[in-house]
C-alpha cells in the first residue's frame, strides 16, 4: 500500500547521488539579492528564497518518489519528468511535457494543470502529487479541487486520488477531502543546494542516476477520453441560458457532471451587461469605456461551494480586469494575468455571444436570488 517510507519522511539523500544538482532551478533574483548584500531577513530575500527552497524541495521528493515506486508492488506505473523523461514535444489536448519538463495538461496555447508527480496503482486508482513547503495549506485546496475535476474528465476509468507531501508542522491538512493522502516528513533545507550554485568552484558531480523500470513511463502515453477545454466551455455556456422559461438552466447547473465541469473551470460565462448596468450594479466610471463596451458576467464557485457572480471587462486582447465582491459586500476590481487562459476565456466567450445573451439588472438580481436560495437548500 501507500505508507511513506523512513527514508522518505527523514529526507535521506544517500540514494540519490548527485541528481538534485543535475536540475536547472530559477536562481537568477536571489542570487542578485545575495551579491547587492541584501539581508536574510528582507521580505523580498525571503520570498526569493522560499520559491527556490520550493523548487529546491519539490525535485527532492520527485526523486524520492522514483525510488519508492520502483520498490513497491503497488504502484504499477510512474510518470517520468525532468531529465528522467525522453525530450519530446509538448501535446495539446492531453498529459505531456513542458517546456520547463514539467507534468502539464495543455489545450493547444494554455496550460490548464501542472502535476508534481503522478502514479497508477494496482487499485486502478490514479494519484497526482502535489509537494509543498507552505505551513498553512489550506488555500490548496482549491488547486485540488481544479486537478481531481480535470483528470476525472479525461481518465473516467481511474479512481483519481491525491498524495499531499508536507513538512512537519504544516496546518490546515485536516480540512482536506477523503481522497487525500497526507505524508509528512521532517523539516526540509535547501542550503546544500544553494552553495553549489553559488561556489564558483564547483565540485565535480557524480552522473544523473535514472531509474530504469518497466514502471517508468512517459506522460503522453498515457490513454485519455477526449475532452476540447473551449468547446465544452461554450456548450455549457450556450446551454446554461437555452431553457425556454428560465434565465438560467438551474437544473443543469446543479448536475454532478456539470459541477465536475464547474470544479475545473471555476467559472462559467452567462451573458453581459452593459457599462451603463455595470456603473449601478459594481459603481464603475462609465465614461472611461466605450458605450459598446461589454461587461462578461460569469458564475464562479467559492471554496465554500457558493456559487457567486462576478464580472469581467476585457478593453484589449490581454487587457483584463475582474469585478467581484468581497465578505464585506464591497466591490474589488483586479487585473487579471495577460498570459492566463482567463483572458482567454472571456476573448473566446465574447466572440460566441450575440445580443440574446445581453443580461438586465433584473435578471441580474434574479440570478443571484436563484444562486443564493440554492446554496442555503443544500447547507
Amino acid at each position: 500500500m501507500l505508507e511513506i517510507s523512513e527514508s522518505i519522511r527523514n529526507l535521506d539523500k544517500e540514494d540519490i547521488a548527485d541528481n538534485l544538482l543535475h536540475y536547472d532551478y530559477n536562481t537568477r533574483h536571489l542570487i542578485s539579492l545575495m551579491e547587492q548584500g541584501v539581508d536574510e531577513d528582507d521580505p523580498s530575500y525571503l520570498s526569493s528564497y522560499r520559491s527556490f527552497e520550493g523548487e529546491v524541495f519539490e525535485n527532492f521528493i520527485y526523486e524520492k518518489l522514483l525510488r519508492y515506486a520502483e520498490e513497491n508492488d503497488y504502484i504499477t506505473k510512474f510518470v517520468l519528468k525532468g531529465f528522467h523523461q525522453n525530450k519530446c514535444k509538448a501535446y495539446a489536448n492531453t498529459l505531456s511535457i513542458s517546456e520547463k519538463e514539467q507534468i502539464v495538461y495543455r489545450t493547444k496555447s494554455r496550460e490548464i494543470s501542472e502535476f508534481d508527480a503522478m502514479f497508477i496503482t494496482k487499485g486502478n486508482e490514479l494519484y497526482f502529487v502535489e509537494m509543498t513547503l507552505v505551513k498553512n495549506v489550506l488555500k490548496l485546496r482549491k488547486r485540488l479541487r481544479k486537478k481531481k475535476a480535470l483528470l476525472e474528465i479525461v481518465f473516467p476509468n481511474y479512481d483519481i486520488k491525491s498524495l499531499i507531501i508536507l513538512n512537519k508542522g504544516a496546518t490546515g491538512y485536516k480540512q482536506f477531502p477523503s481522497y487525500c493522502k497526507v505524508w509528512f516528513t521532517k523539516e526540509f533545507s535547501a542550503k546544500e543546494v544553494l552553495d553549489y550554485i553559488t561556489d564558483l568552484k564547483k565540485q565535480k558531480l557524480q552522473p544523473k542516476e535514472k531509474i530504469q523500470s518497466s514502471k517508468m513511463i512517459e506522460a503522453h502515453t498515457l490513454k485519455l477520453h477526449p475532452f476540447r477545454y473551449y468547446n465544452t466551455m461554450s456548450w455549457i455556456t450556450k446551454t446554461l441560458r437555452s431553457h425556454k422559461k428560465h434565465i438560467l438552466d438551474m437544473g443543469f447547473l446543479y448536475n454532478p457532471k456539470i459541477q465536475r465541469y464547474h470544479d475545473l473551470y471555476n467559472k462559467f460565462y452567462i451573458g453581459f451587461i452593459s457599462v451603463e448596468s455595470a456603473k449601478e450594479i459594481l459603481g464603475i466610471e462609465s465614461q472611461k469605456y466605450k458605450d459598446d463596451q461589454r461587461v462578461v458576467v460569469a458564475i464562479e464557485k467559492k471554496h465554500s461551494d457558493e456559487i457567486v457572480l462576478t464580472y469581467y471587462i476585457q478593453t484589449a486582447r490581454k487587457n483584463l480586469y475582474l469585478y467581484s465582491f468581497n465578505d464585506e459586500g464591497k466591490v474589488v476590481k483586479e487585473k487579471k494575468d495577460p498570459y492566463g487562459i482567463t483572458v482567454t476565456e472571456v476573448f473566446h466567450v465574447n466572440k460566441m455571444m450575440d445580443d440574446g445573451y445581453k443580461l438586465s439588472i433584473a435578471n441580474i438580481n434574479t440570478i443571484k436570488k436563484l444562486l443564493h436560495e440554492k446554496f442555503i437548500q443544500k447547507k
